[in-house]
C-alpha cells in the first residue's frame, strides 16, 4: 500500500532550507558576489559571470520528456531529483530551470518547482514573483507598444500603417478575453483606434530575447532588432526606429541576471527565464546555462513539454545560438503515460495492463529516434508511482534494451535524491563512455577515426518551408504542410527583409506529435496546418503558429487559483 505524500508545498515549508550565501559559496561566489533577494535568494551580477568565462566547461546534460498526458510524467521533479542524486554519487552537479509563468500557477499545473522530496525551493516565491523578472519583462514589452501607440499619435513621422502592426502586449496571466482587443477608443485625446492584443509574457519576443542574449549589449541590440511592424509605404520598422530599446534594456537590467536558489537537499539551482515550449523555445536563459557548465562538472537543464517541442527546439534554436553541445539527453516517462497513449482512460491507468503499455510504447519509441538524430546519447527515465506492476517494467525494461538504450527507474517524487540514485549512475556511466570513445576517435582508434557528435537537424540557409518540413516530417511524422494564405504571404515578407536564414520555432499542441491535441500515441501520415508565420528578428527565429494553439491561453473550468490561499500568519496554501 502507497505512503500518503504531504502536498508539495508542505514538504517546502517543513525543509530545513539553507542561507543562499551558503550556496554560494559551495560555487565559489562570495557575499560581495552576489545580489540578496532576502535569505534564500539571489542574483548573480553579470561582472561576477565574466570572472568564470576561461573555466573549462563541465557536461551538459538535457533533460525532456515524451509527450503529456493527464496522468502526469514528471519532468522538472525528475530533472530536480537528478541534481540531488549527482550529490548522492559525490558528483559536482547544478541544475539549469526556467522561472514558473503565473498564468499555469493560477491555470491547471498550480506550483512548478518540481514536486514531493525533489522540488526547488523556496516554492512559493518562485512560483509567485520570485525577483520581478517576469514583470520586468512584461514592463519592457509594453513599453514598446506605448511608444508604438504614442508614436502615432504625436504625427507618425515614421508613416507606421495601424493597420499592419504585429507586435502585441503581453501580460503574465491566463486571460482569454484579451487575446484580441480595440485599443484607442475614447476620442482624440486617447489615440488612433486600432485591432490589438495580448500575449502572455513567456511567449513574448521579449522573453525570447532575455534568454538568447549573451549579455546586455546583446540584449539591447537585440531589443532594437525587433519587428514592430510596416510603414504605409510597405517598409518595415523596428524598435530601434521608436528609440526605445535603451529604455527597454534598463527595464530589463535585473532580470538578465541568473537566479541563485537551491533544492530541498541544497543542490544549487540557476533558475532564469521562462518561455513555454508549444509557443516560444521553452529553455531557459543562455546565461545561466553558460554559467552552470563553468560552475559544475555536470550541468541539468531541461526543456520544455515532450522532446517534438522542448527538445528540438533547445537543439535547434539554443544550442546553434550559443554554441552548446549537449553530452547527453535523458528522456522521462511514466507507465501510466504510455498507458494512456496506448488508449486506457485516466481512471484506469492504476490497473495493471501490460497490452496497453506495448500500444502506447510506439510514443516513447518515437521520441527515442528523434532524439538519436542528433548524435546524443539517450537515457530512458521511467518515472516509478506504486501503481507500476512488475510486468509492466520489465516490460519496459527489456524493450528499451532491445533497442540499445539504457534506461532507469527512478523514485525521486518520494525518495529525494535517493530515490535517482540508479538514474544518476546510469547517466554518469553514459558520459564516461562517451569520453573514452571521444579519446578513441580522437586517436583514430574507432574504426572511421571521427564520431560524428552532435548537429542540428536542419541548416538555417534552407527555405523556409524546407525548414518547416524538416521537421514535420522527421519529427512529427507529417506527410506533407499546408500553408494558409497568411502564412505564405508573411514567408514572402520574410524572405523580402532578408531574414529567411534563421531557424525556426514551431507553435503546435504539445499533446501530440501532430498539430490535432487528440491524436495520440505516434500519428503518421498528417498534414501539418500551418495558420501564420512572423519574424522574431530579435530572438533570431521565425515562429510557425500551428493548428488550434494559443499565444494567450484561458483558465480552465476550476483554476488552481480557486485553491490558493493565504492566512492571517502568512502560510500559503493550495500552491500545489
Amino acid at each position: 500500500m502507497a505512503v500518503k505524500m504531504k502536498p508539495d508545498i508542505e514538504i517546502a515549508q517543513q525543509c530545513d532550507i539553507i542561507d543562499i550565501t551558503e550556496i554560494a559559496a559551495e560555487l565559489g561566489l562570495p557575499p560581495d558576489e552576489i545580489e540578496l533577494y532576502g535569505k534564500y535568494k539571489a542574483k548573480i551580477p553579470l561582472e561576477t559571470i565574466e570572472r568564470f568565462k576561461d573555466r573549462a566547461d563541465g557536461k551538459l546534460v538535457l533533460v525532456t520528456a515524451i509527450n503529456p498526458t493527464p496522468a502526469g510524467e514528471g519532468k522538472t521533479t525528475t530533472t530536480v531529483g537528478l541534481g540531488q542524486a549527482m550529490k548522492h554519487i559525490g558528483k559536482n552537479a547544478i541544475i539549469a530551470l526556467r522561472e514558473p509563468s503565473l498564468g499555469p500557477v493560477m491555470g491547471i499545473k498550480g506550483g512548478a518547482a518540481g514536486g514531493g522530496y525533489s522540488q526547488v525551493i523556496p516554492m512559493e516565491d518562485i512560483n509567485l514573483h520570485f525577483t520581478g523578472d517576469m514583470h520586468a519583462i512584461t514592463a519592457a514589452n509594453n513599453l514598446l507598444s506605448a511608444a508604438i501607440d504614442n508614436h502615432i499619435h504625436q504625427g507618425n513621422c515614421l508613416k507606421i500603417d495601424a493597420r499592419q502592426i504585429v507586435f502585441k502586449r503581453v501580460m503574465d496571466m491566463n486571460d482569454r478575453a484579451l487575446r484580441q482587443v480595440t485599443v484607442g477608443l475614447g476620442g482624440k485625446i486617447n489615440g488612433f483606434p486600432r485591432e490589438d492584443g495580448f500575449l502572455i509574457t513567456v511567449a513574448s519576443e521579449v522573453m525570447a530575447i532575455l534568454c538568447l542574449a549573451s549579455d546586455l549589449q546583446n540584449l539591447k541590440l537585440r531589443l532594437g532588432d525587433i519587428l514592430i511592424g510596416y510603414s504605409t509605404e510597405g517598409s518595415a520598422v523596428y524598435a530601434r526606429d521608436l528609440k526605445v530599446a535603451g529604455a527597454m534594456a534598463l527595464l530589463l537590467k535585473d532580470a538578465i541576471k541568473p537566479n541563485l536558489v537551491q533544492t530541498l537537499e541544497g543542490t544549487p539551482c540557476l533558475m532564469h527565464g521562462g518561455p513555454f515550449a508549444n509557443i516560444a523555445h521553452g529553455c531557459n536563459s543562455l546565461i545561466a546555462t553558460k554559467l552552470a557548465l563553468k560552475m559544475a562538472d555536470i550541468t541539468i537543464t531541461e526543456a520544455g513539454f515532450g522532446a517534438d517541442l522542448g527538445a528540438e527546439k533547445f537543439f535547434d534554436i539554443k544550442c546553434r545560438t550559443g554554441g552548446l553541445k549537449p553530452d547527453a539527453v535523458v528522456l522521462v516517462a511514466t507507465i501510466r503515460a504510455l498507458k494512456y497513449n496506448g488508449c486506457v482512460a485516466k481512471k484506469d491507468l492504476t490497473i495493471a495492463n501490460v497490452d496497453a503499455l506495448q500500444n502506447g510504447i510506439c510514443n516513447l519509441d518515437a521520441h527515442i529516434r528523434n532524439l538519436q538524430k542528433y548524435n546524443v546519447p539517450v537515457v530512458v527515465a521511467i518515472n516509478l508511482f506504486h501503481t507500476d506492476s512488475e510486468n509492466e517494467i520489465n516490460f519496459i525494461h527489456e524493450y528499451c534494451m532491445k533497442k540499445g538504450v539504457r534506461v532507469a527507474f527512478s523514485n525521486v517524487f518520494a525518495e529525494g535524491g535517493k530515490g535517482g540514485v540508479d538514474l544518476a549512475n546510469t547517466v554518469v556511466s553514459v558520459l564516461e563512455n562517451a569520453n573514452r570513445e571521444n579519446d578513441e576517435a580522437a586517436q583514430g582508434e574507432s574504426g572511421s577515426g571521427r564520431l560524428p557528435g552532435f548537429a542540428p537537424l536542419y541548416d538555417v540557409n534552407l527555405p523556409i518551408k524546407d525548414k518547416i518540413h524538416k521537421i514535420a516530417a522527421e519529427i512529427y511524422g507529417a506527410k506533407s504542410v499546408n500553408y494558409s494564405p497568411a502564412a505564405e504571404k508573411s514567408i514572402k515578407l520574410i524572405e523580402s527583409l532578408s531574414q529567411a536564414n534563421l531557424p525556426v520555432c514551431i507553435a503546435k499542441t504539445q499533446y501530440s506529435f501532430s498539430d490535432n491535441a487528440a491524436l495520440l500515441g505516434r500519428p503518421t501520415g498528417f498534414e501539418l496546418n500551418v495558420k501564420d508565420i512572423s519574424l522574431s528578428a530579435g530572438a533570431g527565429f521565425i515562429v510557425v503558429l500551428t493548428g488550434e494553439v494559443m499565444t494567450m491561453p484561458g483558465l480552465p473550468k476550476t483554476p488552481s487559483a480557486e485553491k490558493i490561499d493565504i492566512d492571517r500568519n502568512g502560510t500559503i496554501t493550495g500552491l500545489f
